[in-house]
């Protein structure tokens, strides 16, 4: 007995325990292909290393989880504690404790998480586009209205109830279509399609109830957005509750926070209408009222005028207007007459002492004396030019080069040069030259020269 018992004892494998830990986790890595889990994140731990250490848990278990550097530098989102994910991960196992847990590659936002990230993408494409800035007016009186919305929902009951209460003869056309689910997108934009190719309503009621986020997610997909800014009939939104926004809510022309609150915005208050008709028609009989009394007081107006402006009446104002006007253009005629006679005779007056025949004498006598000065202001004149005239002539004759020729001397001129001759070497046989005299000139040629 002894002798088996050592002998299956140097039979049996025995493992250390780093060797059982490394072939579990082989074991675990081989069995298992890369999977998504979804869970919590609890316990995380981001260490200098830039590795980062949690717990992946739900309502019943938890896992460890390990996320290196090189895969958390790409993480699209912040994580947080109590965010809910989804992680791409390789089971494995820490050898050196020997604990389950999983290398984690990508993390995804689960839930809502995930869809607002969608959401907040989505819009602020949209919003790059443009199709956030158009918002079109919504017609005062419109004579129909589209409904876009599921047909046995509680959106169209708001919806009829208030319209109906509001404005009793507005009338409704209804689109239907689901408003939630995988198909509700594509069957919102086929109703916008149709209420724009049948063109029979004024504005459009895109509505629904209130609902998660992913409730309404048909109406934050992008071909739903895109439908909305096609539409050429203003678009009015009334999805979810008051807190709840959509893209379709920002494309569209109107939000309203709520369907019945749609259909308040399109629909003009029944009660208002009546109350301002019976105003109108208040201000109609006033004004028709003031209108005949003001028509009857210019009747009498002019009445009397016609009265006043009767021919004879006239003829008679005239007359009498003739009269005073005669009396009158006589009176300043006198007044004239005297004026004009008073002028006239002081004109004669000064006209007697100041007489043509006396003032003539006067211009005569003063003539007179003018015309004799005048003669003897030109003797004494001409006897003091004389004067100088003998004295510049004297003058004259003294400097004068024809004295000098009257006594004899001559200018001899060459006829060629022009020049006059002062010696007998200025000019050579056979020239021809002018001797002016005190009395004539003599052309003479030149024979021989003699110094």
């Amino acid at each position: 007995m002894r002798v088996l018992a050592r002998e299956t004892c140097l039979e049996r494998e025995i493992y250390t325990v780093s060797r059982l830990n490394r072939e579990v986790k082989w074991l675990l890595t081989d069995s298992f292909p890369k999977l998504w889990v979804e869970g919590e994140i609890a316990d995380l731990r981001r260490p200098s290393s830039g590795h980062w250490y949690f717990t992946l848990k739900d309502e019943r278990a938890q896992v460890r989880c390990a996320m290196f550097r090189q895969h958390n530098r790409t993480l699209g989102f912040t994580l947080s504690e109590g965010a809910k994910v989804l992680a791409l991960a390789q089971v494995s196992l820490y050898e050196a404790r020997g604990e389950y847990q999983l290398i984690v590659e990508t993390l995804e936002e689960a839930g809502d998480g995930a869809l607002r990230r969608a959401f907040e993408a989505l819009k602020q494409r949209l919003a790059a586009e443009g199709l956030f800035e158009r918002k079109r007016p919504l017609p005062k009186w419109p004579k129909r209205v589209g409904v876009i919305t599921s047909p046995t929902g509680a959106a169209i009951r708001d919806v009829l109830t208030v319209l109906r209460r509001r404005f009793p003869g507005l009338e409704v056309i209804l689109y239907p279509c689901q408003v939630q689910g995988e198909t509700a997108k594509h069957e919102i934009v086929r109703a916008l399609k149709i209420a724009n190719q049948r063109a029979e309503c004024d504005v459009l009621l895109l509505v629904r109830g209130g609902g998660s986020l992913e409730d309404l997610w048909a109406f934050n997909e992008e071909s739903v957005a895109r439908a909305i800014y096609a539409s050429r009939i203003p678009v009015v939104t009334g999805i979810g509750h008051e807190i709840d926004f959509t893209i379709a809510d920002f494309v569209a022309d109107h939000r309203a926070p709520t369907p019945s609150a749609a259909a308040l915005a399109v629909s003009p208050d029944g009660e208002e209408v009546h109350r301002h008709l019976k105003g109108l028609t208040r201000r109609i009989q006033l004004a028709v009222t003031r209108c005949f009394l003001q028509r009857r007081q210019e009747l009498r107006w002019l009445s009397g005028r016609l009265h006043q402006a009767h021919p004879s009446r006239r003829l008679a104002d005239l007359m009498q207007r003739l009269d005073e006007l005669t009396l009158r253009s006589q009176r300043a005629l006198g007044i004239k007459l005297t004026a004009c006679r008073h002028r006239l005779e002081t004109h004669l007056a000064r006209l007697a002492r100041h007489h043509p025949k006396t003032h003539l004498g006067q211009l005569g006598l003063h003539l007179a004396q003018l015309d004799r000065r005048l003669r003897e202001m030109q003797k004494m004149r001409l006897k003091s030019l004389g004067l100088r005239l003998t004295e510049l002539s004297r003058a004259l004759d003294a400097v004068s080069p024809l004295a000098t020729l009257a006594r004899g001397y001559a200018i001899v001129t060459d006829l060629k040069t022009g020049k006059i001759l002062t010696s007998a070497r200025a000019t050579s046989p056979g020239s021809r030259l002018q001797v002016r005299l005190a009395e004539g000139r003599l052309i003479c040629e030149v024979k021989t020269l003699e110094d």
